[in-house]
């Protein structure tokens, strides 16, 4: 039996050992990475890819929304300026070597059998793993509600760590760069209730690793100050109003948890009133 986990087990090795030859062999010498410790690898394939996926999904989204269609979604005057994504980008690149820890810190978790995860869909079935995808988001969900939440309701946490994020207090100084944008450890902080779920219900192991790095993508879209009105998600008309007020709109996919727990605030609602 202990066999047969330690067979399992090595499935997990062997498919980031797998992700870290495609990554790093793609970009770097070998006898760059070659030689450092799996553990390295690991850190060093998540921290190119974290920057890759930060500047192709910030780079194109900027130009998207500030060029190709100028003044269409975003008024001229309330584009931000190269100071300030400059600035949101300098924040992020100082913090990219600590957020690049916490995926290399869960995958290390994995492979030696801490958490509930599991290597291949086909081990539980697609009904299981819909099932368990959705509990697993549902959690992330919650803990990162509250974990925003209490960056705010404590002070000291807000004073020495959210306070970083919240200069971004404006539409023309929000930006999709401005996503990951944190104090380092406020980052991980938001990003910890991913890895909480791993220990709570099985979860498909390449979905997780997916699910943290589309959160730069996520980030970049919902600091775009574009109110997409797609009823439940939290996009960035949501977001937005919780860098003007502070007080609403904790949420990270969707409405739901700033509906259950009182803080929500519509857009909508903001729009000055039509007189008639």
């Amino acid at each position: 039996m202990e066999d047969h986990g330690s067979t399992y087990l090595q499935l997990f090795v062997d498919e980031t050992t797998f992700y870290n030859r495609i990554v790093l062999g793609s970009l770097l010498p070998s006898r760059v990475w070659d030689p450092l410790p799996h553990f390295l690898q690991t850190w060093l394939r998540n921290y190119i890819g974290g920057v890759l996926v930060y500047f192709l999904s910030g780079f194109l989204w900027c130009f998207y929304i500030y060029y190709w269609k100028r003044n269409v979604y975003v008024p001229t005057d309330a584009i931000p300026s190269y100071k300030s994504m400059l600035l949101q980008i300098y924040v992020t690149m100082k913090a990219m070597p600590w957020y690049s820890a916490l995926p290399a810190v869960s995958e290390y978790m994995v492979e030696n059998g801490w958490t509930k995860c599991f290597s291949g869909i086909s081990d539980v079935g697609w009904l299981a793993y819909l099932v368990y995808l959705v509990i697993y988001l549902v959690i992330a969900e919650f803990g990162i509600y509250w974990m925003h939440r209490e960056l705010h309701d404590i002070k000291p946490l807000y004073k020495y760590l959210h306070a970083t994020h919240h200069i971004y207090n404006k539409q023309n100084t929000l930006s999709p760069f401005a996503g990951l944008a944190f104090h380092p450890l406020d980052g991980i902080l938001q990003a910890v209730p991913h890895v909480m779920a791993l220990f709570l219900v099985p979860t498909h192991f390449l979905t997780h690793i997916l699910l943290l790095f589309f959160e730069a993508i996520w980030t970049a879209n919902i600091h775009d100050c574009i109110h997409a009105n797609l009823w439940p998600v939290m996009g960035a008309g949501y977001h937005t109003i919780h860098h003007t007020t502070y007080r609403h709109n904790y949420g990270h996919y969707t409405i739901w948890m700033d509906w259950l727990f009182g803080t929500l605030r519509d857009p909508l609602d903001d729009e000055p009133k039509k007189v008639m």
